[in-house]
């Protein structure tokens, strides 16, 4: 969607004013202004488009923003404004500010309608801010676009292709392995967890960065449909599982930003893609599968099976020793019903990682929420014919649950952040469109701008 985005230092001036200034700030308007915002029920609307008095085109747009850090002022604009070019009036920093919103509010997945809907558009003339925004809407635009498209075209195949297009773009690496492949190489819960699908299962591998820089690693849950396998999901259930790959999209998305931003480290991604599909060979409640770390595993509930393929991947994550671990994946409805859709939590085993990390999301108003590895709910995970089960015992703590069986598979020594996301709007809100979302993925990119620039 940088097509929202010009580089450009022309535009009709598009200016904000703070609301409790609002009247002050009339009283030194001209004459026509005043005449036009009051006729224009302007202080109740809180957006006015000003003509010029001679010509009669559009001249000038003014809107009210609640209060100098309301970071999504923009976020309905671009939907809201007629098609033309526009330019925040203001210094550099409230520019930064409401420039992102602004276009990530003009998203829409259009790739299955005839015509896309006419967009406003926003020019930044400096260089240096316009190539951040571009770069932080198209990472999230990209996240967005991955999770809406139907499950039919984001099968592994297909997250296949966007990955290794991305290592192409930023001359990185790109490997896989495939189907039994899997099994020859000792990822037996990826296999098992996909092996039911005619998309065969596959766990996708991009490396980019200087070879001796400081290694981060990202895992991300590519569950591209979830039927819940032979444990299935209520149609209800059912219905929006085509996001159940928007961890996968997620940590896409945050490699994507990281390579175009060219920060300084060592960049590793592991995406285990499948579906969780019914059929003959599928994997059943009672089975028990040896992990690609050699722990035991009985399968309590085949719904359960984003845990499964992120076990081995994280094994896999360990070989290369980085210095920091991240997951993200559309894990538990659990932290859902604990923190709500919009409010991402996660679960960190270094809590000096985990507070710098909310600050940052709090530095770039993306907010996430920490939530406790409670090593006294362990005891649920166990089994009696296994050394312990994919599933608790108890439905409650389910996303802290979820994470330490998680946990089992990271080595203590390294460091390591786990994100439970939605990866979806329910409601639209300014520049959130309803649908498919990127959560936290800011927060943790300015973490590491801040730790390794």
């Amino acid at each position: 969607m940088s097509a929202l985005l010009r580089h450009t230092s022309s535009g009709i001036p598009l200016s904000f004013i703070v609301k409790k200034e609002l009247t002050d700030w009339l009283t030194q308007q001209p004459s026509f202004v005043q005449r036009w915002l009051a006729n224009t029920d302007f202080e109740k609307s809180g957006l006015a488009l000003v003509p010029n008095p001679e010509t009669g085109e559009l001249s000038q747009v003014f809107c009210v923003m609640q209060s100098t850090d309301d970071f999504w002022a923009a976020g309905e604009l671009a939907s809201k404004l007629p098609a033309g070019c526009y330019q925040i009036q203001g210094d550099e920093s409230l520019v930064a500010q409401l420039a992102l919103g602004f276009v990530l509010g003009g998203y829409e997945f259009s790739e299955y309608k005839q015509k896309a809907t006419a967009k406003a558009q926003l020019g930044i003339a400096d260089k240096t801010l316009y190539e951040q925004v571009k770069q932080q809407a198209d990472a999230i635009n990209l996240a967005r676009d991955l999770v809406n498209t139907p499950a039919a075209d984001m099968m592994p195949q297909h997250l296949s292709q966007v990955m290794s297009d991305l290592a192409d773009t930023f001359d990185g690496e790109f490997s896989q392995w495939i189907g039994d492949e899997l099994l020859e190489q000792n990822y037996p819960t990826i296999h098992m967890v996909g092996r039911a699908s005619e998309n065969k299962p596959r766990l996708l591998d991009l490396k980019w960065g200087a070879v001796d820089a400081p290694q981060i690693t990202l895992v991300g849950k590519g569950v591209c449909f979830d039927s819940g396998g032979l444990d299935l999901k209520p149609s209800s259930g059912m219905r929006n599982m085509k996001k159940d790959m928007g961890g996968a999209a997620h940590v896409i998305a945050l490699a994507q930003l990281i390579m175009a931003a060219n920060l300084p480290i060592r960049l590793r991604v592991l995406v285990p893609a499948v579906e969780n599909a019914v059929s003959r060979n599928a994997f059943r409640p009672g089975d028990v599968v040896k992990t690609r770390k050699g722990i035991m595993v009985e399968i309590d509930n085949t719904d359960a099976e984003g845990r499964l393929v992120l076990c081995d991947a994280l094994s896999e994550a360990q070989n290369d020793d980085p210095e920091l671990i991240i997951d993200f994946a559309t894990l538990t409805g659990a932290c859902r019903v604990a923190l709500g859709t919009e409010l991402p939590g996660f679960f960190s085993t270094d809590r000096a990682v985990a507070n710098a990390i909310m600050d940052s999301g709090i530095q770039v108003n993306d907010p996430v929420w920490q939530l406790p590895l409670f090593e006294q709910y362990k005891p649920f995970l166990k089994s009696d014919v296994a050394d312990m089960a994919n599933c608790a015992s108890t439905p409650f703590g389910g996303a802290i649950t979820a994470a330490l069986y998680l946990k089992e598979f990271v080595e203590p020594n390294t460091p390591w952040v786990h994100f439970d996301v939605m990866a979806w709007n329910l409601r639209a809100l300014p520049g959130r469109p309803a649908g498919g979302e990127a959560l936290g993925i800011r927060a943790v990119f300015t973490y590491l701008q801040n730790r390794f620039n």
